[in-house]
């Protein structure tokens, strides 16, 4: 088999490299460790940056994002007897939108199984090889067991935290990776229950913090702030409810609460790895980052490395000048790393650690973004996307 660009992972990263090479006349294959139910049935994200927006949709792939995706203009942040509406609008002039990334992931595979290149599902073994030189391959086994090898100009890791990817591009230089576990996990609902507010809303509460968000205008999306070690099976979906009330209390206004479909314990980390790129093997997304949930950064991030990634190979494999792929991993995590302190400080801000001085520091910032317009600015900007320069 030969490509210009073989592509490891069928998640947004890959997919959508994949869908911004095409239109630029540059070819692709994408292989697939999972099958395609495994992969979109994936529940992720939801928040979706003004600049995601717009490369969808400027990708061909974002109809229906456009008709059932729920354009937000703010958040509301709320501590005990306050709650606070920041007007991103009015603020930094842009928006968000929620949009589930499974239902990202369905367009993007949509798009590419009807007139895009190949993608293969099932495969396992895959294996980058030769990728110092300028004619690396990817080894793998097909759906059907065969032994296959992918002729490529250029290889790229999009197969997440747990790939093969970052490996070999450690392994070939001298980089290296930043992590921070956090002492607190999510625990996340799914309810088939209209959401209760018109915005998000991100409480701060002695006994933890809680998310209210949503998926459609009758599925709800809800977290609760828990230890690492608790098992999901100890939460029950009244003591699940009765946690969530009791953290987004506020006096003239009611949770509304309905069947729980789906819950999930999730941990909580920062990591990122540095560089981006071995030789002709380049790293995008989680593959390289991941970021802490509160700031709703992951998948934006990952839109982001390949909006860069795909002008950089562009020109690489069209014209032959390296400029831009010698900069790639530079300008992509210069980029990873602002949003990694915002992850953080949304993370640090609202998330009960146990210790009374931090909750009174806590507060203390809260109030300030509530009565600042400089600092829910700030806030505003980071929650929207940075401009991306490709």
């Amino acid at each position: 088999m030969r490509t210009q660009v073989g592509i490891i992972g069928a998640g947004p990263a890959g997919l959508l490299l994949s869908r911004l090479l095409q239109l630029r006349g540059i070819d692709t294959v994408v292989l697939e460790n999972r099958s395609r139910a495994y992969v979109e049935a994936r529940i992720r994200a939801g928040i979706l940056e003004q600049h995601t927006v717009t490369t969808l949709i400027d990708a061909g792939v974002g109809d229906r994002l456009q008709r059932e995706g729920m354009p937000h203009d703010g958040v509301h942040l709320q501590y005990p007897g306050t709650r606070h509406h920041l007007d991103f609008a009015q603020l930094c002039g842009r928006n968000v939108w929620l949009y589930g990334q499974s239902e990202v992931v369905k367009d993007l595979i949509a798009a590419q199984l009807d007139d895009g290149p190949p993608l293969l599902f099932d495969v396992s073994d895959v294996s980058p090889e030769d990728v110092d030189g300028d004619a690396p391959r990817i080894r793998f086994t097909d759906a059907e067991g065969r032994a296959q090898v992918l002729e490529c100009d250029v290889v790229v890791g999009a197969d997440g935290f747990h790939g093969v990817s970052r490996p070999v591009v450690t392994a070939g230089t001298s980089g290296r990776t930043w992590e921070r576990t956090y002492p607190y996990a999510w625990l996340g609902i799914l309810a088939d229950v209209a959401p209760s507010s018109d915005e998000l809303v991100y409480a701060w509460h002695p006994d933890g913090f809680a998310l209210l968000s949503m998926r459609s205008p009758t599925v709800s999306r809800l977290y609760l702030q828990v230890d690492p070690t608790e098992k999901i099976e100890d939460w029950s979906d009244d003591r699940i409810w009765d946690g969530l009330s009791t953290r987004f209390a506020l006096d003239g206004w009611e949770l509304q609460t309905g069947p729980v479909t789906e819950k999930s314990i999730l941990p909580m980390r920062s990591f990122v790895s540095a560089p981006m790129r071995r030789g002709r093997l380049f790293l995008a997304g989680d593959a390289a980052h991941i970021v802490p949930p509160t700031g709703a950064k992951g998948l934006n991030l990952a839109v982001a490395d390949v909006t860069l990634l795909a002008t950089a190979l562009t020109r690489l494999v069209q014209e032959q000048r390296t400029d831009l792929v010698d900069s790639y991993s530079d300008r992509a995590l210069a980029r990873v790393w602002r949003c990694t302190h915002f992850s953080w400080w949304m993370t640090s801000m609202l998330h009960r650690s146990g210790d009374d001085f931090d909750a009174e520091l806590q507060l203390s910032q809260l109030r300030r973004v509530c009565s600042s317009e400089a600092a829910a600015r700030e806030l505003a900007e980071n929650y929207t996307g940075l401009p991306v320069d490709a």
